[in-house]
């Protein structure tokens, strides 16, 4: 069993598999799978506990354990928000950066004419101060995913990684 105190400003809202937390930031929704673990809200708690089979007592167990982990990441992040700063690098070709929607966009990577197309994923925010980019969520799996997905982005195919490091690394995370 797994117990997480609720913070004040907080809510959570259970329907079916899925459990919303929301706070002052936004909101999170993390799905459950009821095999393994039961989730319920006592008072200013939020309970994980394990399932009664036998059969499933070690999956179980590691499951409520990574449950109430993401439960108490999606706390934070909904009260506090989760922010990552990179900056572009470069040596060869000056990169630019722009955002629109959904897609980020990197032009003049290596000197390419066409430019790289990256997803950015559920409600993260991508900030660009010149050669700054701030990327803001309440998710760390969409904040996380988004960086994964620019990192993917840069990477440089056909080219000595060694020599062509240019792209967007990673400069400071909260």
């Amino acid at each position: 069993m797994y117990e997480l105190d609720i913070p004040n400003g907080v809510k959570i809202e259970m329907n079916g598999d899925l459990v919303t937390i929301r706070g002052k930031l936004g909101s999170t929704t993390k799905r459950i799978n009821q095999k393994f673990v039961a989730v319920k809200v006592n008072g200013s708690k939020l309970v994980v506990d394990e399932s009664k089979s036998k059969k499933l007592a070690k999956k179980s167990a590691l499951a409520a354990q990574v449950l109430g982990k993401e439960f108490s990441d999606a706390i934070s992040g909904v009260q506090n928000g989760i922010e990552k700063k990179m900056k572009v690098l470069y040596a060869h070709f000056p990169t630019s950066i722009e955002v629109k929607g959904k897609m980020m966009y990197l032009k003049n990577l290596f000197g390419e004419k066409v430019p790289r197309e990256v997803a950015i994923v559920g409600d993260t925010k991508v900030e660009i101060k010149g050669q700054d980019v701030t990327i803001k969520g309440v998710d760390k799996y969409d904040v996380g995913q988004t960086i994964a997905n620019i990192r993917k982005g840069c990477y440089a195919r056909g080219y000595d990684t060694r020599v062509f490091q240019d792209g967007l690394y990673i400069v400071k995370e909260e």
